[in-house]
């Protein structure tokens, strides 16, 4: 933006008290500087492309979610209108990154979620390692007496049903919240404050959501989630790809939900495998956060930082 400086020097124009011609801002010089509030040498700045993106996804989310009321609500329905909801937010997530893409003029994979095929083995590597990672907490949570299971909640084919529909459930969930504050809207961002940066700004709103979006939620649980939200765009960073975050997201819910039946910030989801409690220091066992909500839970992040760091190392120069 071309900054107009006053003149300071006496008038030549024979006008008391007027501005000089160097004063006054020429029309084009005008529609310039409003140029270069919305375009940069890229095109659209950063920040606009954002709330672009962000304001087309919640149209798209108010239009389709309105038709919830469509999904039978009696017995078990009101699960199904908990997946069609999530099925809402996935595509106001990913169509919005597709006119973006068309926009900007770049493919979609660019933003993370490529459908190449390393995409199979990083879901499959991420998936392992959520479930590793919280069956090492589990196991801590026992180790000091604060966790103990007492035998299955579901029993026969009730197995099976809840295991493939939580697994489904959080498939979604992982695609959503890992491509929302780790796809578009990191890349995004990145080039305009670099990679860390931004992955620090969207890890501390995915922190705060969670506080204020979850009932029974606290700031120890907030924190855990905006450290695994850092964890995961270190996944980001080295892979190259959201697949292993998506996978590792969507088996630690599952593993929390479903398989240990434990609360998972801060509810407890219907149809869980176990019958589990709690007894013990809030501190402990997380309170009414769960898992997320214990001291313990930063020992774990810190172990798979450390672990990944060996295993997915910085790519050299060359």
């Amino acid at each position: 933006m071309n900054e107009v400086k006053p003149d300071f020097r006496p008038e030549t124009n024979g006008e008391a008290g007027g501005l000089g011609p160097s004063d006054r801002v020429s029309p084009l010089r005008a529609r310039q500087g409003a140029h270069a509030i919305f375009l940069g040498p890229a095109g659209l700045r950063p920040g606009w492309r954002i709330f672009l993106y962000l304001g087309m996804g919640v149209t798209v989310f108010l239009l389709l979610s309105s038709l919830q009321r469509l999904v039978p609500s009696r017995g078990a329905g009101f699960l199904w209108r908990q997946m069609y909801i999530q099925i809402v937010l996935v595509v106001s997530s990913l169509s919005p990154a597709m006119i973006m893409a068309k926009i900007e003029k770049r493919q979609f994979g660019y933003y993370g979620l490529a459908l190449g095929q390393p995409r199979g083995k990083l879901l499959g590597t991420g998936l392992l390692w959520g479930l590793m990672t919280l069956s090492a907490l589990i196991l801590l949570m026992r180790l000091v007496g604060v966790f103990s299971i007492s035998g299955l909640a579901l029993h026969g084919s009730r197995i099976v049903k809840f295991a493939v529909f939580w697994g489904g459930f959080f498939f979604l969930v992982g695609i959503f919240e890992e491509f929302t504050f780790r796809g578009y809207t990191q890349f995004t961002l990145s080039q305009a404050m670099g990679f860390w940066p931004a992955a620090c700004v969207w890890s501390s709103v995915f922190g705060v959501l969670h506080l204020i979006g979850n009932v029974g939620e606290t700031w120890l649980g907030s924190l855990c989630a905006a450290l695994i939200g850092l964890f995961f765009c270190l996944t980001l960073r080295r892979t190259g790809s959201l697949w292993f975050a998506v996978g590792m997201h969507a088996s630690w819910d599952w593993g929390e939900s479903y398989l240990y039946s434990v609360p998972d910030s801060g509810g407890t989801a219907p149809g869980h495998l176990l019958k589990c409690s709690f007894h013990g220091s809030r501190w402990l066992t997380g309170g009414s956060v769960g898992p997320e909500g214990s001291i313990l839970v930063f020992a774990v992040i810190a172990a798979a930082w450390l672990v990944f760091d060996r295993i997915y190392p910085r790519a050299r120069a060359t």
